[in-house]
């Protein structure tokens, strides 16, 4: 059986870099490590940080009864009231939001001084859109397909401003602005998915298409690895989602000639070693 690995498979820029700024305030022995939520959409990697010692901050209350210690933000970026509360507390901070995510918190700034109307691509309850909703102060509207875009009370003429989540789904979001060109509003396009995101969509898509069977690796709560899956899922039947070796059933890939892999942003090499290695062996 032949295997093709893509090559964008596994962290991302942003989430390495949050994941190497989490295991270096480890390194320093100063005690207590917070981050605000979960750093990594990885249940492995979240465990070993919590191993030794580091500690997730899972609601905004919380943080009343931290006087101590190092805050790190994660790269999915927070609100502007968290961020603020974050540096009242007179703890040391240190914000590892993704840069594409910080253009994105920018913007939304930017369109609510100038009195216009946001529109943001992506899951409403996902860390990052909630980040970036937290950053304008005018109307803001949050949709999942162009479909969501009907049910938008906009007048005619309005000043709107599309963003998108930066790991949404890059066909999904050209329905949408496809759409809303076709509206009547006074309408801007800002490009925000993350090229990253961008290209390894593209890659998957491309490997999915001309194999027997893709293998989609990445946490179940991961919102870009959900997306890999549907894009892959599209373009090949048996496409496989799995966290971990373990969720790996080989017995159905004994009929497969050419099997695909690719992996979501929060997924380490070692998982994807290991799983690329076991079926491999399977030649």
């Amino acid at each position: 059986m032949k295997t093709t690995l893509a090559e964008k498979a596994g962290f991302c820029f942003g989430v390495k870099r949050a994941v190497d700024e989490v295991y270096k305030q480890i390194e320093t022995g100063i005690k207590p490590v917070y981050t605000y939520g979960p750093v990594i959409h990885n249940e492995q990697v979240m465990s070993e940080m919590e191993s030794k010692g580091v500690r997730v901050i899972r609601s905004d209350e919380e943080l009343e009864s931290i006087h101590e210690g190092t805050i790190i933000i994660r790269a999915h970026g927070v609100p502007r009231a968290i961020q603020e509360k974050l540096e009242s507390l007179g703890v040391r901070v240190i914000d590892t939001t993704c840069p594409f995510v910080k253009k994105i918190h920018s913007i939304a700034e930017k369109v609510s001084r100038e009195g216009k109307i946001l529109i943001i691509a992506g899951d409403p309850e996902h860390p990052e859109v909630k980040g970036i909703r937290g950053w304008a102060e005018g109307p803001v509207y949050i949709i999942r397909s162009s479909d969501d875009l009907d049910d938008l009370k906009i007048d005619e003429g309005q000043k709107v401003v599309l963003v998108a989540q930066t790991t949404f789904n890059m066909a999904k979001f050209q329905d949408i602005v496809e759409k809303i060109n076709e509206k009547v509003y006074d309408s801007y396009i800002e490009a925000t998915i993350c090229s990253a995101t961008a290209d390894r969509q593209k890659e998957a898509a491309r490997i999915a298409s001309e194999v027997d069977a893709m293998v989609v690796i990445g946490g179940r709560h991961s919102s870009n690895t959900q997306k890999l899956y549907e894009i892959c899922k599209a373009k090949c039947k048996n496409t496989y989602f799995i966290e971990t070796l373990v969720d790996l059933e080989t017995k159905p890939f004994q009929s497969f000639c050419h099997v695909g892999i690719t992996a979501g942003a929060s997924t380490p090499n070692k998982i994807i070693e290991e799983v690329t290695k076991k079926l491999c062996q399977k030649n």
